[in-house]
């Protein structure tokens, strides 16, 4: 049984070399763009699990690395067929290195909106889909004794709702698979299996086609800054490249945005200058008064710590909501 408790040899290069990789739903789009990237960088092969079948995109990745781009049916909603991918391709390549959990759907209209059969739809595949992938990759690393790695693909709509077109199913499914990160993370990680996610912003795919065409999208280029365009799909992997190396041997439980500009859309908005400079202006007393008991032995009445620690801790926006009923209690201590 692999354990975390051996020390790997460092790698400092990133580099897939050796490696077999599995890809839920690299058929087409975000997959096959992350199917490419780890074929670039030297992986030795890479199986796309997916319910569909294969077009002349997959193709034609495929003529560009002969004998090493494969293509398995399965269901990711079933983990008995997900199951039997997996240990076909263990016994078809001789290992599973690393265990990408992309397949997904992705539904948009008002939460009002949407019946039961669609809620099902998005979380069986998004949530339970995920899961169950996870669970499947992570038996086989355990039974090899393989120290392997799991990346998820989440969503920036995860973080927040995007108010232009929003999908609260979709939404809360994304946001599950970043939870599942970080305990699955935590309760593997005696096995020395890593556990990430990556959350792409909006990428040039089928399921985006609309977003250049709507009548004000130059204008939201312009107003949200940054990088004035969709993101390529092979733009995306180079993070899971990199969460399947073994230069990231120490990284699990975290999550890689690759939003460019559009990640701006599901972000709150700065706090006020007043909020930074209250921030500001409770750090340099904290500090001061802790200096001026240790040099000269001055006591200060009691500071209320709590409210300070929230600060650092939350952020400055949650003095917003501190600020009514516990900074005049704070300021009547010192």
């Amino acid at each position: 049984m692999a354990t975390a408790t051996a020390t790997p040899q460092t790698q400092s290069k990133i580099s897939l070399a050796g490696k077999v990789i599995a890809i839920t739903g690299a058929n087409r789009g975000i997959g096959l763009g992350i199917a490419d990237c780890c074929l670039s960088n030297d992986a030795q092969a890479v199986y796309s699990i997916d319910v569909g079948d294969i077009g002349e995109e997959w193709e034609s990745v495929s003529k560009r690395y002969p004998c090493k781009l494969h293509a398995l049916k399965a269901d990711v909603t079933r983990e008995e067929t997900v199951t039997q991918a997996v240990d076909s391709i263990i016994k078809d390549a001789g290992g599973l290195h690393g265990m990408v959990v992309n397949a997904g759907r992705t539904k948009h209209k008002p939460a009002l909106d949407f019946t039961t059969e669609e809620i099902e739809q998005l979380w069986n595949i998004n949530l339970y889909g995920s899961f169950y992938c996870a669970r499947v990759a992570a038996r086989a690393f355990i039974k090899q004794n393989v120290k392997g790695s799991v990346v998820f693909t989440a969503s920036m709509a995860s973080y927040r709702p995007n108010k232009r077109v929003p999908s609260a199913p979709y939404g809360a499914s994304k946001a599950g698979v970043r939870n599942m990160t970080h305990t699955l993370a935590m309760e593997w990680a005696q096995y020395g299996i890593r556990v990430n996610s990556v959350s792409p912003g909006l990428v040039k795919t089928a399921m985006t086609y609309w977003v250049p065409q709507q009548p004000d999208w130059e204008q939201q280029l312009k107003y949200y800054g940054g990088i004035p365009r969709l993101a390529e799909v092979e733009e995306l992997g180079g993070a899971y490249v990199y969460l399947l190396s073994d230069a990231a041997s120490y990284t699990t439980s975290i999550d890689i945005p690759v939003n460019g500009v559009i990640g701006s859309k599901f972000s709150s908005p700065s706090p006020p200058a007043a909020v930074l400079t209250l921030h500001s202006l409770l750090v340099i007393w904290h500090r001061a008064r802790s200096w001026l008991e240790l040099s000269y032995g001055f006591l200060f009445r009691p500071f209320h710590l709590e409210f300070l620690c929230q600060v650092h801790v939350r952020g400055p926006s949650s003095v917003k909501r501190m600020v009514g009923n516990e900074f005049g209690y704070a300021l009547s201590l010192l």
